[in-house]
Formats: C-alpha cells, structure tokens, sequence
C-alpha cells in the first residue's frame, strides 16, 4: 500500500469538504436595510434589530440582523428606524387634458417623497398618458407610485367633467364598459353630474356581470343600500353614506326623484340639511351592517372636506408645498377658491357642521367592519390638496377622527391592497412581497404624525434616502 498517496488523499478530501461547509460568494442584493424595526400592519407587532434584503424589486430575505455580512448595492441604515410598508392614496386624479400633462407627470415624485408607494386615480381625461407613466416607471425611466386607474368616468349625458363616458342606455353603458376594458382600467369610476338613478344601478349590474370593481358618487335619487345590493365596491366621500344614515332615507329619495323633471331638481347640496336633521343613528347602524356584509368600502377624504371648509378664513399664499406644483394647476384652485369666499357665512357654519358629523362616522363604520380606505382627492381642481403631504394629512385626520393608529395605517395600506385585489404581492414586509417601503425615524404607532418623519423610500425595490428625495423635490421645484 502506497501510504503517502493515500495520506494525500485524504487530506485533499478533508480540505474539499472544508470548501463545501464554507459560504461562497455573498450575494449581492440590490438594496439591504439593517437593524431596523419592522411594524407589522395587520397585528401592530414591532420587530427590532431586523435585516430586510431586497432583489429585483421585491424582498428576498428578512431575519434578525446577527451579522453585518451582506453585500449590497444599496445600503440603508435602519438603526433607530421604523419600517412600514409603502402608502397608498385610493383617491387622486390626474386630468385637465393635454395644456395640464405635463403638470400632472410633475406630481409624480411629490407622492413618492412623502411615502406613497401607491395611487389609485379616480377618473380623469389623461387615460393614455396615465398608462405610459405607468409603464414608464415600471421600467425604472423616472420614480414615482405604482398607479391604478379607472380611466375615464361613466356619467350621464352632458357631464360636467371632460372627458366622461356619457351613458343613459344599458346600450350605451355596455358599449362604456366595452371602451374601459380596452383601455385595461383597473375599476369603474362612476360620477354623479347627470347620471339618471336607474343608469347608475344599470352601470353596477353591467360592470359586475363582467368582474370589473365599481366605486364613484351616487345620484341622491338613489338609495346607496340599492347601490351595494347591486354590487358596489366602494363609494367616494361620505355624502352618500351620510343620506344613508337618514331616517327619513325614503322621503328625501323620493323627493328628489319627484323634482327631477321641475325646473329646480334638488341637489345632493339642497338636500343635505334636511338629511343631517333626520340622522338616525339606528339607521345608521342599518347602512354600515350592510356595507360590511357586502364588504362595500368607504373613502372619507376628510382633508378635502376640512380644506375646502376653512378656505374662506385660511391664506394658502404662502403654502411651503405651493412651490411644487406647476402654476398651471396651481390657476386651477382659483375656481372653489372665489367660491368659497362667496359662500354666506350660514353656508360657512353649516358645512364645518357637516364635517364634524361626517368625522364622527368614522370610527362607527370601522366598529361595523365597514373597510375603510385612506384618499386625498388630491389633483387639479382641488385647492391646496397636495399630491403625497395631503395623505399623510387624511392619515392624521382618521385618527382624530376616533381610529387608532393601526386602523389608520391600515386603512393607508393594506386595505387598499386587499380591495385592489393584491395583497398577496405587496402592502406587508415579508419575503416575496413587492419592496415598496418606508422609512420612518420615529414610532408611527405611539404617534401618527411620525408618518411625516420619513427618513428613506423603496419604491419598486429602489432606495431613495432624504438627499435622494430632495433631489426629486428640487427637479420640479417652480423658478
């Protein structure tokens, strides 16, 4: 027996099943956060001294940091930090037709330096424009959200917004929903300028029999548990609900589907004071059972309502935020502006009265299951509703309004997943999920406000830390 050739051998099999037990090449991972704390949405749970690595925009590993030893392109420092899933606004609009594109691509990245990941746009004329941002971005040309859209609205016949599909026919709504399933919309945008009662109720039915979500206004000639039996996935502010909550429901509707042909037909704003005299607290209770058992989402948008209701005696002029938003759009707050200083000081009272009742539905819709979903309406037309700060403002608001904290991140995040239909994908940080994420110096959980003490960005498994952000901010800053 030859013994060194044998001692040889072992020792060469020794050292390949050393090689074997030893780590190979690190991964490179696009972006790794460190000893960061994660706030799980769904329980609340904080996770400290956690590692998030993330790959080709989603998140590929999350553990406890135990070691350093992890090669990124990108590293963030999340010791000291909270880490929340991206927000989500499920109400904004990009619209004024062409002259107004190119202002409404600029809002773009003010969403995404005030933490919103994701923006649901409720109807507007710039449809086409809207799909190539998205792909745009998709691809990494530019940052900005994740959009979805509803194209186009569906209304009646001379609507007021442009753009909208004008439909009183089954006909003529079929051949809509036809149109907005080219288009590849999202959801179905119904609006409430001219739409007949039994045109909306047509539209829901169409658009359920064909699977695609319905969410909008309502005509007050229609009664909203009509509207949810039908098949209504969500529905856009609180006047709708609110008229719900009368106990005198049925009179109102019939008296307002009895004025229609009269040279005066009564309006969702003639109508209201009668409808918050009768508020019915049993009825109430009624409506929102309904909702949660049809599982028909509202979006309260109260920052819009206090906005608008204090323009009158608050000065925007010298907004910080005014700045980044082009002077095209910012011409277009110039309407509800001198329309609110035109308003009768009674007019003025009653609607902070209204808003005040509308905040208190809040958390009873919650306690009732209703789902419940964080929008700002931000966009043209809509005075000093700032694309990104006003949904951090909405957030707040909720609060205030009576949710805790975690109702109201939800209500940010994972609620507007789940209705979107892809909560399995994103809205929570966990492996596979998409890395759409936000860093937050302080506890968001013991104060909602921290949600405005952003200290980095992923979008699409991009980090853009505070210098990244202003950087964005600074590109379209007005001269």
């Amino acid at each position: 027996m030859n013994f060194p050739r044998v001692l040889l051998g072992l020792s060469l099999a020794a050292a390949l099943a050393g090689c074997a037990r030893r780590p190979t090449k690190l991964p490179i991972y696009d972006v790794v956060i460190n000893h960061v704390t994660l706030v799980d949405v769904a329980t609340g749970q904080l996770t400290p001294n956690q590692v998030v690595a993330i790959s080709r925009g989603k998140i590929v590993e999350v553990q406890t940091a135990d070691k350093d030893s992890y090669a990124a392109k990108q590293y963030v420092n999340g010791n000291g930090r909270y880490l929340i899933p991206g927000l989500w606004d499920m109400h904004v609009h990009f619209r004024g037709g062409d002259s107004l594109a190119a202002a409404n691509k600029k809002s773009l990245a003010l969403f995404l330096a005030h933490g919103v990941t994701t923006v649901r746009d409720c109807g507007g004329d710039l449809t086409r424009n809207v799909m190539q941002w998205r792909a745009d971005m998709d691809a990494g040309r530019y940052a900005g959200p994740r959009i979805f859209t509803s194209g186009p609205k569906i209304d009646g016949p001379k609507a007021y917004w442009p753009g909208s599909l004008e439909v009183e026919t089954p006909a003529q709504i079929g051949k809509a929903l036809d149109s907005l399933q080219r288009l590849r919309v999202d959801f179905v945008k119904i609006y409430d300028s001219k739409i007949s009662g039994a045109a909306y109720l047509n539209t829901i039915a169409q658009a359920q029999r064909r699977g695609l979500k319905t969410t909008g206004h309502m005509p007050y000639s229609v009664k909203l548990g009509d509207a949810v039996k039908r098949g209504l996935d969500a529905t856009e502010h609180l006047y709708y609900v609110f008229k719900a909550c009368s106990g005198k429901e049925d009179s109102l509707t019939a008296a307002v589907r009895a004025s229609l042909n009269t040279p005066k037909p009564l309006g969702l704003f003639a109508v209201l004071p009668a409808v918050y005299d009768t508020y019915s607290p049993v009825a109430a209770a009624r409506i929102f059972k309904l909702m949660a058992k049809h599982k028909t989402a509202a979006v309260p948008t109260l920052h819009i309502g206090k906005t608008l209701t204090e323009l009158p005696e608050n000065d925007h002029a010298r907004d910080t935020l005014l700045a980044y938003i082009d002077p095209k759009i910012q011409a277009t707050y110039a309407r509800r502006l001198n329309s609110a200083k035109q308003q009768p000081l009674a007019a003025q009272q009653f609607s902070k009265k209204l808003e005040t009742k509308f905040m208190s539905l809040v958390p009873q819709m919650q306690a009732a299951g209703v789902p419940l979903l964080a929008g700002s309406d931000s966009g043209p037309f809509n005075s000093f509703i700032y694309p990104g700060a006003s949904l951090q403002d909405e957030v707040i608001l909720l609060v205030q309004a009576g949710l805790t904290p975690l109702q109201a991140l939800q209500a940010a995040t994972v609620n507007g997943a789940k209705f979107m239909g892809v909560a399995e994908r994103t809205a929570a940080i966990a492996v596979g999920k998409d890395a759409d994420l936000v860093l937050l110096t302080a506890n968001p959980l013991e104060n909602i406000a921290n949600i405005r003490h952003i200290d980095a960005v992923i979008s699409r498994g991009k980090a853009y830390p505070a210098a990244a952000l202003a950087n964005l901010l600074r590109a379209i800053k007005n001269p």
